[in-house]
């Protein structure tokens, strides 16, 4: 075992201590960050060359600040995007929501379907509807200053609209013609502030965490935004907490011009996210 290794197992240790989720992955991302090679690269730096700023990143991630804001990245499916204070961390339980959308795109009889994603944050899903569906047309609307820098920065060059303002009135323009609207919302309530992670209650901005007294004030105004954009027959996508999965459907109700209003689990087989369709088609 080389030297960074050595420090590798320790700091593990440290990061276990402090109630750090993924102690190990998160040492080994570390030293692999300080030092300039891949996770499984660490046995090929040389002794001489260990870098004690190691040792600071890990005080940073023992201190429970996020891994992505230590690194300044971020991976989501296939792509790595830059984050950091004041945007929302992209977590892996979001790759599922995404993946059950670009699926229904894929299905969908459209050439070019038009895709909105309300609540954008870093561009992650935006982002990952555009790059695997190539044909596809995505708008990405984000109203904090600060996120909406995020995403401009990971967007640039690719073929994402972005849009600074309010997703529950945005987008005019495409009255009854999207596709598919998605979002990853606030949906935490208010009350449950104290039982967040610190990685998140203490680094990632409120207006991406928090949504009124029950957490579905957005979701419930996302359900209006999307029957506003969505045509007769598009669908919408939308994530929640895991202890919202009897709920939130029922907000996607036939009374409100839905159908076939569905819940789905993650892969930890945890209720994650709802679906549905805009009735007419």
């Amino acid at each position: 075992m080389n030297l960074l290794l050595a420090e590798v197992a320790q700091a593990t240790l440290r990061l276990a201590d402090a109630g750090v989720p993924s102690p190990r992955f998160d040492a080994e991302e570390l030293a692999a960050y300080v030092h300039g090679v891949k996770r499984g690269e660490l046995h090929t730096v040389a002794d001489g060359d260990f870098d004690a700023r190691f040792w600071a990143a890990v005080a940073r991630r023992e201190a429970r600040e996020p891994l992505q804001h230590i690194t300044g990245r971020a991976f989501f499916r296939y792509l790595e995007l830059h984050v950091g204070p004041g945007v929302f961390v992209p977590r892996p339980e979001t790759e599922v929501v995404v993946g059950w959308a670009i699926e229904a795109l894929r299905a969908m009889d459209v050439a070019e379907p038009l895709v909105v994603d309300l609540c954008t944050g870093s561009g992650a899903i935006a982002l990952a509807v555009a790059q695997e569906v190539p044909r596809s047309v995505v708008h990405a609307v984000e109203l904090d200053e600060r996120a909406f820098g995020y995403a401009r920065r990971n967007a640039a060059g690719s073929r994402v609209n972005l849009h600074h303002g309010d997703a529950l009135a945005a987008l005019p323009h495409l009255h009854g013609t999207v596709d598919l609207v998605i979002s990853n919302p606030p949906y935490i309530p208010l009350e449950e502030w104290e039982n967040v992670a610190p990685e998140a209650r203490d680094h990632d901005p409120e207006m991406a965490l928090f949504s009124g007294p029950d957490g579905l004030d957005v979701i419930r105004g996302l359900s209006r935004a999307a029957y506003r954009l969505l045509r007769p027959g598009g669908l919408v996508v939308v994530e929640h907490a895991d202890t919202q999965g009897g709920t939130v459907p029922w907000i996607f109700n036939e009374e409100s011009g839905w159908v076939d209003a569905a819940d789905h689990r993650d892969l930890n087989n945890r209720p994650r996210f709802t679906t549905a369709r805009k009735e007419g088609a």
